[in-house]
């Protein structure tokens, strides 16, 4: 029920030390304060790290060479392993179960890209259908390599965003034909890329082609596989973890490279790496919750000094309500209430003040690993149940101490 005498008694004793009461509340919401935007900045943290992953499939598997650096069965160091198709077909017959995508690549850095007056240098890619998929890559325009493509080893090209503005100057480039070293290929699509303009200047076309038209024979440069997600992530993992280490190993003896040369082989699973940065982020989550914490309770702490010296400059009142018949609860419910009301407004002023700072700075954040700080509205309404806690915790001691009051000591209190 509500007591409109018990509030405005609360007033009444919160106006008389108005110093102490501004002091006291400025505590607690400077805690509150902290925590928001601790808080909200490790949930930047958390979406920084997740568009990094967006960039390309976070369970890829990607696999390239270099140059072995020991001596293995008789062979010298020195050798550069050069992958084939036949290496890629190989993967995909063993591992057909657990993989989603798969792609091989055939890679000219730097190749010479030209449309009537203009022209540029892209990196130009051979790739297979899955790889769309594996790059995230959006299709603006058009459609991206089919299978009919590869099949056909079609002159056909699938350009980035950032080359189609450089070459077309924002005119539709589909159906029309770009040359590449002299050899025309026609533009059937355009896409987007989550990885931005670096990502988005490729030129990319059925693999079978980019052999044949620029000598490449049946070599391809690396290759990329997707690994199927269970719905569990640690079984996602170590799925991931087993596919890598099987691939790696079955390149080495089909090369002939020895198990601990890791400069002639290399495979990179993301999903592991994923995990890697996601514990990152939860043990940096984890310690601004415990700083915030912490601060919170330095505010409560002086909220509940604050409560125990009011206590005892009303020992005198409290003894006589005592006399006059009033029960410990209705005491320890009197100190409590005040105690909730200072943490509760004070509090709600600091994550007020907190989400508003967040709001007119976050999107000022320019930074590839913090993006959008916010709190949540389930973490806002955690802070509010902090807050109540921390209010009654507070109070609890002073509370206590205020009910134990024996009425003829507390009369005679000066």
């Amino acid at each position: 029920m509500f007591d409109i005498e018990r509030w405005q008694e609360i007033f009444e004793t919160l106006s008389k030390n108005k110093l102490r009461t501004f002091l006291t509340g400025l505590s607690v919401a400077s805690g509150i304060f902290i925590l928001v935007i601790l808080l909200g900045f490790s949930s930047g943290i958390q979406n920084g790290v997740t568009s990094q992953f967006e960039k390309d499939a976070a369970n890829s598997i990607s696999v390239w060479t270099g140059v072995t650096t020991k001596q293995y069965k008789g062979l010298n160091p020195g050798r550069r392993i050069q992958l084939k198709n036949q290496d890629f077909d190989d993967i995909v017959t063993k591992y057909d179960d657990n993989l989603e995508y798969k792609s091989a690549f055939y890679t000219i850095w730097g190749g010479l890209v030209n449309y009537k007056n203009e022209s540029g240098n892209y990196r130009i890619q051979g790739v297979m259908p899955d790889n769309q998929f594996i790059e995230n890559a959006d299709i603006h325009q058009g459609r991206f390599i089919n299978h009919s493509d590869v099949v056909g080893n079609k002159k056909v090209a699938v350009i980035g965003n950032k080359v189609s503005l450089d070459l077309f100057k924002g005119d539709n480039p589909i159906g029309k034909d770009i040359s590449l070293y002299g050899i025309n290929f026609k533009v059937v699509g355009v896409f987007f890329d989550p990885g931005g303009e670096r990502d988005e200047s490729k030129v990319m076309m059925p693999i079978t082609t980019a052999q044949k038209a620029f000598n490449g024979g049946n070599d391809i440069r690396s290759m990329m596989y997707t690994v199927k997600m269970a719905d569990n992530f640690d079984e996602a993992v170590k799925l991931s973890e087993q596919v890598t280490l099987g691939i790696e190993n079955d390149i080495k003896e089909t090369h002939i490279i020895a198990p601990d040369d890791t400069s002639a082989i290399r495979v990179n699973n993301t999903l592991e790496e994923a995990r890697k940065i996601y514990s990152l982020v939860d043990t940096i989550k984890a310690v601004f919750w415990f700083v915030g914490i912490g601060t919170i309770i330095a505010g409560v702490v002086g909220v509940g000094n604050i409560m125990l010296i009011i206590v005892k400059e009303r020992t005198k009142e409290i003894g006589i309500r005592k006399a006059l018949g009033a029960e410990p609860m209705s005491i320890v419910g009197m100190i409590l209430q005040e105690s909730i009301f200072v943490t509760m407004f004070s509090g709600l002023f600091g994550l007020v003040a907190g989400l508003a700072l967040l709001e007119f700075v976050g999107p000022l954040i320019e930074s590839d690993f913090i993006k959008y700080p916010q709190v949540d509205f389930n973490t806002a309404l955690t802070t509010v149940f902090v807050l109540v806690f921390a209010g009654a915790v507070a109070g609890f001691i002073p509370a206590y101490r205020a009910a134990k009051i024996k009425p003829i000591v507390a009369l005679r209190d000066e």
